[in-house]
Parts: structure tokens; C-alpha cells; sequence
């Protein structure tokens, strides 16, 4: 698609962060000032503090990544790898999932996770790449914590370790549902939140499930319709107050990462200028053009080439900008991606 050529870019291998930083806050920090149009280098994430400003609120996803990747096995014992997204009846035993080697299974077809046959599944065919995979009984994180594993990104090219149930988790994760994590949210750590609070700062939740849309390449028909994903969001009335109360005082709210932008973007009222309590879907679907008017400042991390993350970064700076940032990320030598290093822009 011509459109996104000018958000493509070669990122080296190398560059990809495999896996995470020693320490979540010493990842390394690019400062981008949007209406000077200029960045510049922090040390590390931890001195992220030295461009807040007592009063700044920053607006966190709660959103906790859930043991959603499971290895199911069949009566011959091939092994499928697949990812269990949402359920899509109100009984919720009907799974859509992202399953491999579909091919092979025939409908009704039984699937258990492999050591756990007193789980058990129906292939019930397919939507697209989705799968169906009907349950014979009612499923919970809790069962998922069980028999599955946390689902770290594909792009990482490796079997998930014990370090990344820790580490590919937020501090802030609380309400399960996620298949990915809003990683901008993995730089801080207990006692760097605390020290910012020391400082002023105020820190807010909001709440987007991240669905597998998220790794996915956009399509003409997204572009075309300004849509894109669907995935679950809630904003409580003690944040709505609270993102309220800034507004009109005049300080600044400043999302940790995209998930949180597009929940923000999603529930503000321009007219009004006031944040509206909300649970729902959103498929709000932003890039360069579109004025966002919800926050004032935005962390997050270096995102694929074309992607989704990308236009919606170069939506709330300029895209010329945000390209030269990344120009400057390859040139040297930034990690990419949900273990990498990060910016905030203001």
C-alpha cells in the first residue's frame, strides 16, 4: 500500500530486543519536544522525572496479559500452538483463537493442552485466520494459568522463559484479558512510580484488553474505513473525575503508551472537553491527520514499521518528526519493539 511507504523502514535484527533490559527503568529514553520539533537523549528511562512537571497525571492500562498461548494436542499426538482470543457467545464455551497447522484437523476434531486431557476442544472451523474451538466446559484465567503460558510476542523468535512471566507483565497489570502487553508500561518499576509520586505526579487507570490485532499488518480496509481492531475498554467514573479535575485546572495528562491513548481518545468529548465513564468496544483508528485532543503528552515504545502504532504515534506528533526520531533510533543503535527502549513525547 503506496500510503505507508513513507512509515517503512529497515530495522536490522539485531535491533529487535529479544529480551528485556537488566533493570525495567534502564532502558534507554528519547525526549521529543513536538512543537520545537527537536529529541534528544535521556540516560535511562529513570530520569523520566526531570520532564514531568508536579501536577502532570499519567494514565495508565491495568490491563494484566493472560496465559493465553497454549500447545494442544490430538489423538495422533501432533501439537498445534495457538492463542485463545475471546470467546464469541454468551455461554462462553465458543473460542476464536490463532491456531497453527489448521490444515490438518478435520471439523470435530478433539484438541486438549498437551499433559491436561481433562480439558477438552472441538475444531468447529474457521473465520478468516481465526479458528474456532468450542469447550466442553466454561474456561477462566485462573484454568489458562493452568495448562498455558504467557503469549510474549511473535516477532521474538523464542520459546518464553520464566523471566518473562515476570517481565512481560506491568507493574500496573491487575484485570486479565490481554494477549499482549501495553509496553510502554514495562519501564517502570515499583519505586520509580513512588518517586514520581514524591515529585507530584498523579497516576490514573484506564483499561484496554490488547487483542492479537495488534501484531497484525494493517489492511487497505482499515485505511479505507478508519477502523481498526475491536477491543474492550473501561474507564471508571473515579478516573473520568480525576482526568476531569486536571482538565479544567490545566495540567497535563500524559498516556503511557498507545493502549491508553486510544481508550482517552476514544471517551473525550471535544466539545465538552471532558472525559465521558465508559465500557465498550473501541476500533478508533488514528493516524497522521487527525487531531489528538485527549492528551498532552505520550511514552511509548519503538513499533513496527507500517504499523497501526506507528500512524497513531505520528498522528499525535508530526510524521516528518517522528520519522527522523526513528532515523535516529537505527543510526544508534535503540532496542525496538515491546522489550525495547522508549520515548516521551510532549
Amino acid at each position: 500500500m503506496d500510503f505507508l511507504e513513507e512509515f517503512d523502514f529497515h530495522l536490522p535484527e539485531e535491533q529487535i530486543a529479544r529480551f528485556p533490559a537488566k533493570n525495567r527503568d534502564e532502558s534507554r529514553l528519547l525526549l521529543v519536544d513536538k512543537s520545537k520539533e527537536t529529541f534528544w537523549e535521556a540516560p535511562h528511562f529513570r530520569n523520566i522525572g526531570q520532564w514531568l512537571r508536579p501536577g502532570d497525571v499519567l494514565v495508565f492500562n491495568d490491563t494484566k496479559v493472560s496465559y493465553r498461548r497454549v500447545f494442544l494436542q490430538v489423538e495422533s499426538g501432533r501439537i498445534h500452538e495457538s492463542i485463545f482470543l475471546e470467546t464469541v457467545d454468551d455461554s462462553s464455551l465458543v473460542w476464536t483463537c490463532i491456531l497453527k497447522n489448521r490444515a490438518k484437523l478435520k471439523l470435530g476434531d478433539s484438541l486438549w493442552p498437551v499433559g491436561f486431557p481433562n480439558f477438552r476442544f472441538r475444531y468447529d472451523g474457521k473465520e478468516e485466520e481465526l479458528s474456532l474451538l468450542v469447550s466442553d466446559k466454561e474456561i477462566s484465567d485462573s484454568d489458562f494459568e493452568i495448562f498455558g503460558t504467557i503469549p510474549i510476542p511473535p516477532y521474538l523468535k523464542r520459546k518464553v522463559n520464566e523471566e518473562d512471566k515476570i517481565r512481560y507483565q506491568t507493574i500496573f497489570a491487575k484485570k486479565s484479558g490481554s494477549v499482549a502487553a501495553p509496553t510502554a508500561g514495562l519501564h517502570f518499576t515499583d519505586s520509580l512510580k513512588e518517586e514520581l509520586v514524591q515529585q507530584g505526579i498523579e497516576f490514573v487507570p484506564v483499561n484496554l484488553q490488547v487483542g492479537y490485532g495488534t501484531f497484525r499488518p494493517l489492511t487497505a480496509e482499515q485505511w479505507q474505513t478508519k477502523t481498526l481492531h475491536k477491543e474492550k475498554y473501561e474507564i471508571t467514573e473515579e478516573t473520568a473525575s480525576r482526568l476531569n479535575t486536571a482538565k479544567k485546572e490545566g495540567r497535563r495528562i500524559i498516556a503511557i503508551g498507545t493502549t491508553s491513548l486510544r481508550v482517552l481518545e476514544t471517551v473525550f468529548d471535544s466539545q465538552q472537553q471532558k472525559y465521558k465513564v465508559g465500557l465498550g468496544q473501541t476500533d478508533i483508528f488514528l493516524s497522521p491527520g487527525d487531531n489528538i485532543k485527549s492528551v498532552q503528552g505520550l511514552i511509548t515504545n519503538f513499533h513496527l514499521p507500517k504499523s497501526s502504532l506507528l500512524l497513531l504515534v505520528s498522528a499525535f506528533a508530526n510524521s516528518r518528526l517522528v520519522m527522523n526520531v526513528y532515523r535516529y533510533a537505527l543510526q544508534n543503535h535503540f532496542r525496538f519493539y515491546s522489550y525495547g527502549d522508549s520515548m516521551f513525547l510532549f
